[in-house]
């Protein structure tokens, strides 16, 4: 019996994340030992994505399936548990083997971890970001076509990643923006440092709601986890939801210009002094530091 991974591609950080805890789990349940790879070709759509998984159960009957607990890999494997009547353990963290077997998940935007039993015929799971340690690939993943019959939708216009092809996910620098940056155009500080430092921007729920930033770039709860090595947030007060974001940052640099902002409590280094003063210093010495 063996174990099945969703991968968006063999070089994707969360897609080899669901990899590695695949081979755990498979390692853990006496299935094959080396997880079944594949990625779904055709546009998305959820319930033909969700097909596609459905029909991959129905005619392997894996002992698992695994994907990365992605905004679009909970959609799917929710379409996909509905359609085969299983339940779904989505952003898990860890498994335990036992009958029925235990797992541990996020809840709460990252503020409550859940333990739960998880009963079914196919175990169903989605891998919360940075939950474990990416594998090495080892892997070709296996092209399998979309269930076009299904497809009750298709996309008519791709949003690329607004940071040069830097994604959130995988950015080992990420420069965040709230709404202390002030507008649209005040976020051309931030992309400077972010170019500079060869990161990525992000930004807080209340920019995207106020339209300065499309959705991709948001951090928190409702938006991307992110787990770089550091992450600078300018501007941004530190709400909870936002928090549930990027708290897997290795570091956190807080720039505000309310002393008593909440994200200073969580912050490795802080400064309070105005986003448009701060970051172009800090980018001016870097360019200082490089003789650029």
């Amino acid at each position: 019996m063996s174990v099945l991974v969703l991968m968006r591609d063999a070089g994707d950080e969360l897609s080899l994340q669901a990899l590695a805890f695949a081979r755990s789990l498979g390692q853990a349940t006496g299935a094959d030992a080396e997880p079944t790879a594949f990625t779904i070709d055709g546009p998305y759509a959820p319930a033909s994505w969700g097909q596609t998984v459905a029909d991959l159960v129905t005619a392997r009957s894996p002992r698992a399936v695994i994907a990365p607990g992605t905004e679009r890999g909970n959609e799917v494997m929710a379409h996909a548990a509905a359609i085969l009547d299983e339940p779904l353990s989505a952003n898990t963290t860890a498994f335990t083997p036992g009958d029925p077997p235990t797992v541990t998940r996020v809840r709460w935007g990252g503020s409550l971890l859940e333990q739960a039993l998880l009963r079914g015929g196919t175990l169903l799971i989605t891998v919360a970001p940075h939950a474990v340690g990416a594998a090495p690939a080892g892997v070709t993943p296996e092209v399998v076509p979309a269930s076009h019959h299904a497809l009750a939708l298709a996309p008519t216009e791709r949003v690329g990643a607004s940071s040069g092809g830097v994604t959130l996910e995988e950015a080992s620098v990420v420069v965040s923006g709230g709404r202390g940056v002030g507008s649209a155009e005040g976020f051309a500080v931030v992309e400077e440092l972010a170019g500079l430092l060869g990161g990525a921007v992000g930004c807080s729920r209340a920019v995207t709601s106020a339209g300065w930033r499309p959705h991709t770039d948001q951090v928190g709860q409702t938006g991307t986890k992110v787990a770089p090595e550091i992450y600078i947030a300018c501007g941004i007060s530190g709400a909870t939801q936002h928090m549930a974001g990027c708290k897997g940052a290795k570091k956190l640099l807080a720039i505000n210009s309310d002393g008593e902002a909440s994200i200073f409590a969580h912050a490795d280094y802080g400064v309070i002094g105005d986003v448009h003063a701060v970051l172009p210093a800090i980018s001016a010495e870097i360019r200082k530091v490089r003789g650029a």
